[in-house]
């Protein structure tokens, strides 16, 4: 749990840098705080996350997005949340190089697209990174209950891999990233075997 409890730290410290300490006009620091209160993420852990994040001499984290192929040319898009770039870099582009997959350090372009569903659970509402903020404040303004709010990166095609040697490779190489302390997400095109909406 303390793994995550660091990752939950850094997304804090990143939302304030960018946007303040004011949860109620920084959303992404709202949404930090909600996930990490799921999470049972003390209160004076999230205090001092704020805190630091605000104080001057705070180390400086950067947010960098790498995107890399794995085995089978499955495209995979890492957030990383890192003091140290070059660490970063080096070793992301050795767990790709060892699973026989290659790094890229090209940054995600925003594709716009928007979109709603509507299943058994409710409305799923897809939107750009610009517009889920203005979206996330509109549905609170009409009182409209949020179950969940995330933001992801959702490839607009998936590939699938029905042999499970080769899925094996593939999420290998993802728990590996995953476990990695300065990534934050990680995101990729590998359809699951489970989902019906691709």
């Amino acid at each position: 749990m303390s793994k995550a409890f660091t990752k939950l730290g850094r997304e804090i410290s990143l939302a304030v840098k960018q946007n303040g300490p004011n949860p109620g006009s920084n959303p992404r620091l709202r949404l930090a705080i909600q996930t990490a209160k799921s999470l049972n993420m003390p209160k004076e852990k999230i205090e001092s996350a704020i805190k630091r994040a605000s104080s001057k001499s705070e180390g400086t984290f950067g947010e960098i997005v790498y995107e890399g192929y794995a085995p089978h040319g499955i495209a995979i898009l890492v957030e990383t949340a890192t003091d140290n770039p070059t660490r970063t870099v080096a070793n992301l582009r050795s767990y790709f190089s060892r699973a026989g997959g290659a790094l890229a350090t090209d940054e995600l372009i925003d594709a716009g697209a928007n979109d709603i569903l509507e299943d058994e659970d409710g409305l799923w509402i897809y939107t750009t990174f610009t517009g889920f903020h203005h979206i996330h404040a509109l549905l609170e303004t009409k009182k409209i209950e949020i179950l969940n709010s995330d933001l992801q990166q959702i490839p607009m095609s998936t590939i699938e891999l029905n042999n499970m040697d080769l899925r094996k490779d593939v999420l290998s190489l993802i728990d590996k990233i995953e476990d990695d302390d300065d990534v934050q997400m990680v995101f990729h095109n590998l359809k699951d075997l489970t989902d019906d909406h691709t």
